[in-house]
């Protein structure tokens, strides 16, 4: 008898184990998509904003210094690509402060704001950004279900044992990304 309830224990210590070391894959698993899920829609954003670029140049060639700074933003958001998600974000970040600087350029040239390319890259663009943020949400979410999981009973106990660690966050890191837009009428 004693035999038999010291089998079961250890039948079903083993399931919560291979339950835990399971649920535990399975998340991370989720992390590692939904970040993919952020990769393919950045690399949209990063493919569109040449053409952009090239579009608004075309009619404001003196705004060198915009231009410069999102191809140099553009670079650097691309060079981030293998990092972590905390040094990519800021990557990011930079590159959607550039994007507005030539928004803003592009405002100025109401002919420009006319030019049926220039619309559907905006669109584009703006759909792109609709995109790359529910999949942050999607990949935050993902993180926090795997990181909660690694802090819970009883996965907390044999996470750490199969080398299971927390993941990062995609978060905003500029200050500006965060204020709320101001609305003017002139």
């Amino acid at each position: 008898m004693e035999l038999i309830v010291g089998i079961v224990i250890v039948v079903l210590l083993a399931v919560v184990i291979i339950g835990a070391y399971n649920r535990l894959v399975t998340l991370r698993q989720r992390v590692s998509e939904a970040y993919s899920d952020i990769d393919v829609q950045l690399k949209r954003r990063h493919d569109l904003i040449p053409n952009l670029v090239e579009t608004v140049k075309g009619y404001a060639a003196h705004e060198r210094g915009v231009f410069d700074e999102v191809t140099q933003a553009r670079a650097n958001a691309i060079a981030a690509g293998s990092a972590a998600p905390a040094q990519r974000a800021q990557a990011e970040n930079m590159l959607t402060g550039a994007l507005r600087s030539l928004f803003a350029v592009a405002e100025a040239y109401p002919q420009l704001q006319a030019v049926q390319e220039f619309k559907d890259l905006s669109e584009n663009l703006t759909a792109t950004e609709d995109k790359i943020a529910f999949a942050r949400r999607f990949y935050n979410g993902s993180v926090r279900d795997y990181n909660t999981a690694l802090q819970t009973f009883p996965t907390v106990v044999f996470g750490s044992m199969f080398g299971f660690k927390p993941s990062e966050y995609f978060e905003v890191t500029e200050t500006a990304e965060r204020e709320v837009p101001q609305v003017k009428f002139t």
